[in-house]
This record gives C-alpha cells, sequence and structure tokens, in this order.
C-alpha cells in the first residue's frame, strides 16, 4: 500500500511541473496499475481489461479525427445545450477591453519576471512640474468648509482657476489645446486634489473619465473632434454624461430613454434627418452646470429611413445644453458633498443625425463604446480619489495619535489604536500600489475590464475601512464638523464611490468573477466561441482544440494544486535575487488553486454559477487578492525594495494571503456537491489550511511607521496636499508632530520634576513657566514648551459654533 502511495505521490510531481493531458494522465494510471494490481492481486483478466480500455482512450483522445468525431462533437451539442443565455449588453461587456495581468493570475501560472520588467510608474518633468505648481496652487485655494458648508459649490475662482489651467483638457492631446498627460499622471492629480478637498476632485476627474472628451477621442469624427475638442480642453464647455435613470441603474442596458429616427425642423429648417429623443436621468455628475450633455438612449427607425432595421441598439448622442426641449439645473444632495450632481430631462428634443457620437457609422455600438471607455476611466479616478483620502487619513492618523496624550502616554501606544493604525496603514499601502500599477497597464494601451472592477472595488472599500479607523482614533476630534475638522466629509462621502460607476455589492458578485471567468480565462471564450460558430467542421475543429487544451489545463492545475498543497509553495521557481520570495510562492500557488476552483465551478455548476453569486464573490475574492498582491510585489521591487518598508509589504501581504485562505475554505464549504467539496478539500489544503492573518508584535511595527517622521511615513504618503501654514488644521498637525518629538526630552524634564516635588502648579503653561524660574529649562527652552502646548492644544481642540452661524451655514 505504501509503495502505491508513493509511485502515485512521484507521478502527481512530475504532472504538476509538466503540462498534463488525457494522454500523460493515462499514461500515469498504467503506470501505477501494475502495482495495485499486485497489491489487491488482481487477475490477469482483470488487468488485461483495464488496460484495453485505457488503451482505447488512447487510441480515441490520441487520433484527431477520432477525438473531433466521437468527443468533441458530442460534447460540443450538450455545451451548446447548457451554455446559459447572454444578453447582447453582458456580451459587449465581455467583448470590451482587454485582458492583462488578470490573464497570468486566471493562468495558475504567473510569469512573475514578465510583471517585474514592466517599466516603473513614473512622471514626465512636464506632469511632475504640473503637479507641484498647478495643482499646488489649487489646492491651496481650496477651503473645504466653506465649499461644503457656506457655499456648496465651489467658489468662482476656483471654478475659473480649473478651466483655465486646463484641468478639464488632462486626457485631451496637445493637438487638440489639451494637457496630453498620461494616466499615471492624471492619477497623480485626482489623488492629491482629493487630499484636500473631494468637490474638487469630482469636478476634476468627470470630465477626464468616461464622459463626452473620452468618448470624442475613440469615436469621434474628425468634424467633432475638431468643434469640441479644443473648446473642452480651455473649459469654455463643461461636459457630463447622462446614463443611469429612475428604473436603468446596475441595469444600464434596460434603459428606456428613446430616439426615434425622423425629420424635423432644426436651426430654422424643416424636413432635416434628425432623432426626436425623451429622457429622464439622474445622478448625473456637472450636470447643473453642463453646457455639453453626452447621452445614451436606445434608437429605433420605425419609418426605416436609416437602414432594414427598426431596432437600433444603444447609441450615445452629444447635445449642446441650450438645445430647446433639454432640462438641467436641479440639483442631488449626496452626503454633504458639494460637486454638482443632479437630475436631467429632454422632452422632444430633435437633433440632427450629426449630434451622434462617431456619426451614423456608431449606431448602435454604444453600450460597447461606454464599457471600453469605462474600463479605461474606472481604472484610474475612483482608485485616485480614494488612495489621496486614504493618504491624508494615514498621515493625519499617525500624527495625531501621536501628539494626542491620555494617562502620559500618546494615544498610538494603546496596542487597541495599534490595530487601527496598522490597518490604515497597510491598506494605504495596498491599494495605492494597485492605483499606480493599474494606471502603468492604461499607460501601455491596455483597457483592462476586469482589472478596473477589482481596483474600483478594493480601493473605495479598503478606503472605507481606513477612514472607518481613523475616524476611531480621532473620537470626537473626527466627529465634530468645522473648519479643523480634515476627516469628517471624507467619512461622510465615502459611500458616494462605493455606489457609483458599478455598485459594489454587484462589482463584487456578479462582475469580477463573472466577467473575468470568460474574458481573462485561457479557454473558456474560445469555447464560447466555437459553439456559435456557424460552420460545423469549423466549430469542431475550434472546440476540440479548446477544450483538449482547457482539459490539459485543469489537470495540470489538479496535480500542481495537490503537490503546491503539500509544500505549501516551497520550491516554486521565483524570480532571482527577489527579497520576499515566500510570497511569490505563495501567490503562484493560490493562482494554480484559483484556476482549479474556477474551473470546477464552472464544468459543475454551468449556468446555475451566475445565480450562485456568494460563490462567484468568494471566487472574485481571490482573484481581487492575487492583483492586489502583484501590485504591492511590483510596488516594493519599483521603490528599490527599502527594507525599512518592509512591515507594511509583510501586514498586507500577510493579510491578503490569509483573506485568500479563507475566501477558499468558503469556496469549498459552500460548494453544494459533497464530492466535489471533499475533493476540493483534499487537493487544495491537503495539510490543512496553515496561514495566519499578520501578528500584533507586526501592526505595532506598522503603527510605530505611521507616528515617526520619516522616509517610510513619507513614501506612503507621497502626493498628497501637506500644507506648511499653522493655520490650517492640517499644517497644524505636521507642526505638532515635529514639536511633540523635538520636546519629548523636556518634557518628560518636567515630569520628573513634578513627581520629585519641585514643580507643583497642574496647569501645564504654569509649570512651564515655574520650571523656568526655577532654572530647571532655559527661557528658549520655555518658549519651546509653550509653542509646542498651543500646537498640541489647536491639534485636539473642535470647531463650536454659535446657533446662528449654524442656522446660516445651513440656509
Amino acid at each position: 500500500m505504501l509503495l502505491t502511495i508513493l509511485i502515485a505521490l512521484v507521478v502527481f510531481i512530475l504532472l504538476a511541473f509538466f503540462r498534463a493531458t488525457v494522454i500523460s494522465w493515462v499514461l500515469a494510471i498504467m503506470v501505477i496499475v501494475p502495482v495495485v494490481a499486485i497489491q489487491a492481486r488482481l487477475s490477469e483478466t482483470i488487468l488485461s481489461v483495464v488496460y484495453f480500455l485505457l488503451f482505447s482512450v488512447i487510441v480515441v483522445f490520441g487520433v484527431p479525427f477520432l477525438r473531433r468525431t466521437v468527443v468533441s462533437a458530442t460534447v460540443l451539442e450538450l455545451y451548446r445545450k447548457i451554455l446559459p443565455p447572454i444578453s447582447a449588453t453582458e456580451q459587449e461587456a465581455i467583448d470590451a477591453g482587454t485582458v492583462w495581468w488578470d490573464g497570468e493570475l486566471f493562468g495558475g501560472h504567473p510569469d512573475w519576471e514578465k510583471m517585474l520588467a514592466y517599466p516603473r510608474s513614473g512622471l514626465s518633468v512636464a506632469e511632475q512640474l504640473f503637479i507641484d505648481t498647478e495643482v499646488e496652487q489649487l489646492c491651496a485655494m481650496l477651503d473645504d468648509w466653506e465649499i461644503t458648508h457656506k457655499l456648496a459649490d465651489l467658489p468662482p475662482d476656483v471654478w475659473q482657476f480649473i478651466k483655465d489651467s486646463g484641468f478639464f483638457g488632462m486626457i485631451i492631446p496637445k493637438e487638440y489645446g489639451g494637457l496630453g498627460f498620461s494616466a499615471q499622471a492624471h492619477s497623480a492629480v485626482v489623488s492629491k486634489i482629493a487630499s484636500r478637498s473631494g468637490t474638487a476632485a469630482v469636478t476634476v476627474m468627470v470630465p477626464n473619465s468616461l464622459g463626452p472628451a473620452e468618448l470624442l477621442l475613440h469615436y469621434g469624427t474628425d468634424a467633432q473632434k475638431e468643434k469640441y475638442l479644443r473648446r473642452l480642453a480651455r473649459g469654455q464647455e463643461v461636459p457630463c454624461f447622462a446614463l443611469t435613470g429612475p428604473f436603468a441603474g446596475s441595469d444600464a442596458g434596460s434603459i428606456p430613454d428613446s430616439g426615434v429616427v425622423c425629420r424635423g425642423e432644426f436651426s430654422g429648417k424643416k424636413g432635416v434627418l434628425g432623432i426626436r429623443l425623451n429622457w429622464e436621468k439622474r445622478y448625473i455628475t456637472l450636470a447643473p452646470a453642463a453646457t455639453l450633455l453626452g447621452l445614451a438612449f436606445k434608437l429605433y427607425d420605425p419609418d426605416k429611413l436609416i437602414g432594414s432595421e427598426v431596432n437600433r441598439g444603444i447609441t450615445l448622442a452629444l447635445i449642446p445644453a441650450v438645445t430647446p426641449g433639454v432640462q438641467i439645473g436641479r440639483r442631488h444632495f449626496p452626503l454633504n458633498s458639494a460637486f454638482l450632481n443632479g437630475p436631467t430631462q429632454g422632452q422632444d428634443v430633435f437633433v440632427p443625425l450629426d449630434y451622434l457620437i462617431g456619426g451614423e457609422a456608431r449606431i448602435g455600438q454604444g453600450w460597447r463604446m461606454l464599457m471600453e471607455c469605462l474600463a479605461a476611466g474606472r481604472s484610474i479616478s475612483l482608485p485616485a480619489s480614494s488612495v489621496g483620502g486614504m493618504k491624508l487619513a494615514a498621515r493625519t492618523s499617525g500624527a495625531y495619535c501621536r501628539v494626542r496624550k491620555q494617562f502620559n502616554l500618546s494615544i498610538g501606544q494603546f496596542e487597541g489604536v495599534e490595530e487601527a493604525l496598522a490597518r490604515i496603514g497597510a491598506h494605504t499601502y495596498m491599494v495605492d500600489s494597485a492605483r499606480a500599477f493599474t494606471a502603468l497597464a492604461v499607460d501601455l494601451g491596455e483597457k483592462p475590464s476586469v482589472i478596473s472592477a477589482i481596483v474600483k472595488y478594493h480601493a473605495t472599500e479598503r478606503g472605507r475601512i481606513v477612514i472607518n479607523d481613523a475616524m476611531d482614533v480621532h473620537g470626537g476630534k473626527g466627529i465634530s464638523l468645522g473648519p479643523d475638522n480634515y476627516l469628517g466629509r471624507l467619512y461622510q462621502q465615502t459611500p458616494i464611490g462605493i455606489t457609483v460607476e458599478g455598485a459594489n455589492i454587484l462589482t463584487r458578485t456578479l462582475m469580477i468573477f463573472g466577467q473575468g471567468a470568460i474574458r481573462s480565462h485561457p479557454y473558456v471564450l474560445k469555447e464560447v466561441a466555437a459553439a456559435r460558430e456557424p460552420d460545423p467542421e469549423r466549430a469542431r475543429q475550434l472546440f476540440d482544440d479548446a477544450l483538449f487544451g482547457h482539459i490539459g489545463f485543469a489537470l495540470s492545475n489538479m496535480s500542481r494544486s495537490f503537490v503546491f498543497g503539500l509544500t505549501g509553495g516551497r520550491g516554486i521557481p521565483v524570480p532571482s535575487g527577489v527579497v520576499c520570495r515566500r510570497y511569490y510562492q505563495q501567490m503562484t500557488r493560490f493562482s494554480t488553486v484559483f484556476a482549479l476552483s474556477a474551473d470546477v465551478a464552472l464544468a459543475v455548476l454551468g449556468g446555475s454559477l451566475k445565480r450562485r453569486e456568494k460563490i462567484s464573490a468568494r471566487l472574485g475574492d481571490v482573484l481581487s487578492q492575487l492583483y492586489l498582491c502583484s501590485a504591492t510585489m511590483k510596488r516594493f521591487a519599483d521603490d528599490g525594495r527599502p527594507l525599512e518598508d518592509l512591515p507594511l509589504v509583510h501586514w498586507a501581504m500577510q493579510d491578503a494571503l490569509y483573506n485568500i485562505q479563507q475566501a477558499l475554505a468558503g469556496v469549498i464549504q459552500n460548494f453544494p456537491n459533497l464530492f466535489v467539496r471533499m475533493t476540493l478539500g483534499v487537493l487544495i489544503f491537503p495539510m490543512g489550511k496553515r496561514l495566519r492573518p499578520p501578528s500584533d508584535q507586526l501592526g505595532h511595527e506598522v503603527a510605530a511607521l505611521l507616528m515617526q517622521p520619516g522616509a517610510v511615513r513619507d513614501r506612503l504618503t507621497a502626493g498628497i496636499y501637506i500644507p506648511t501654514d499653522e493655520e490650517d488644521a492640517v499644517g497644524a498637525l505636521e507642526s505638532a508632530l515635529a514639536s511633540t518629538l523635538a520636546c519629548e526630552s523636556l518634557q518628560e524634564k518636567l515630569r520628573a520634576a513634578r513627581k520629585t516635588g519641585k514643580l507643583g502648579s497642574t496647569d501645564e503653561l504654569l509649570r512651564i513657566g515655574e520650571a523656568r524660574d526655577a532654572g530647571l529649562i532655559t527661557a528658549e527652552q520655555a518658549l519651546q514648551l509653550e509653542r509646542d502646548y498651543a500646537l498640541r492644544r489647536k491639534v485636539i481642540m473642535v470647531d463650536d459654533f454659535s446657533p446662528e452661524a449654524l442656522r446660516a451655514g445651513q440656509a
């Protein structure tokens, strides 16, 4: 028996490191059979039958003609019957965008050398200069309390500065008067502004995200580009894009808004061929101030004036807001945020056909156009704005926890507060890594549809964790709104990012794995395409290639998963010279396990997987965490692998890998088939679940980094706006942190003197004067301590108002 197990184990190891096929598995079984026969004392007749069956399998599967005729054709017919229906909008979403690093993770064997060889993230000289000058100047102009409480809008001079400085034209090429910035620069600009004002960040990012400018760049006619792009770049047009309506939110493909091809009067001319539009949209950012409205609607041609089809599909148009029948101006009020957002309606709005984005050639392509642009835009704007807020929370929380004292200790020294600081620091490090890695993908020409969903979801969800923890450690300082509160509005507005551009619940349960399983898998999309191929012979050939490639892929992953589970990933080759080699090995192991789990779920559950959202969500969690881990390793390498950053890297990676383990355990535990549950449990966790979350000691080290000025803290929070004015709340906190550290020895001297009875005053300022008069400290040191007291008091104090002032603000 032991010999059988040893031989089987050797075979499994060989299959784990060499590409498995059906034939290789049959040959492996043929090696094991004689040993089993001897152990079980099988007769020669039974043994002959077994060998005959195995040899038959080799013949059928090894001869392409027989395989396609006997196996592939039969499976193809069955596959067509169980293939779940995919709507036109779902198909366009699947087809949109490109596969990038998600393909490597789905492949079960990521090429880490390839990842590390991608260019390092970075900005051009012109981009960095813009951030250091125009963006810095804009941030200095922003008073978020005035914006959100008093004006409910940006001040007029800020609006004008944004327009004049080209903020609306970051993605527009220089040939059309724009800045022509990279995705990385776009991300850096939004992130820095978001660390100062969410309202300003949204105002800047929307014209550079999914909207008229991006749609025109990719799909507009030359005449449309010439007409609008320069005006958009200079801020002479304020754009918005209207997609969501009361009855079409996450299911945007069901929009009821319509356009009917007909003839009408336009600009005094009668009989103009155009479209009569009716729409009702809501949640449209910048709509209240927009001069140029992008619109998604369903186009109908009942009189067949432009073709033979009546239903022409989702189409996009660009409509000046002054067009008769367009209604804009009213506002929503999303969680006390002052960015302009509101509804728009249109009743019998007649426009000529040349208002269609891309002209008649783009009729019916609107949904695909939106999905492709969303893949790029969602990769940048929301992750960047979330990271800006997270970095602000990390920098201020670390400083506040060092400055604020209770029981004669900085509150950051309490272990409960350390836990929160560790989460704040590590989540910020990992999400910022993913932000930069994803922006790099866009600059490399990718439109990463699955990755954009991953980074949007985790940037906003982890942003929520970070701001919640930051509010906890700030206590009353965080909840008391006013000019000196730098977290309150960020906390209030966090759910907005979670809701928009794909609500996070649906993003996690439906989009990440649901789209990735088809789009990023190395074989599934090929199988689906073959099943829809009308030519029978070609369909069989394509399906045969995809099916048996898929089978070999699954068999390899099965053996690899088991072997890697036995070793914990040890022995897996990793790039030479890397620090954290065990993380690379564990990521490879879990990539293999993920590929196996995904295949099992698709094969066993089939179309019902679409309805089993919790299993789909957990598989999506595994893919997401693998991507975040990849980005973290890439960032650490690009930064030169500074050893002092390792506590952040270790906490982030250990937390993510532990969450991968738990997500896989959840998939296994909740799989509806008992046999599959038991098999997956053995293949994935043959030695049990061995990973643990980050230790308390590691959390202590991360917390210490956040409370200590230095290179690590500066790298973690690089790119945010840090005011130097001590009248500013954040500027005062920065000065208070430096002062607290500089005065620690003097404070200790005063505490010791008080304990020995040399100082009697209970008031801190009087005690400083008493120490000076007693000669315990110099006059200069007394001034230093008095300044330190004033700074700490400013940091700790919260705003208060007269009833009249509050009523005036509400009015």
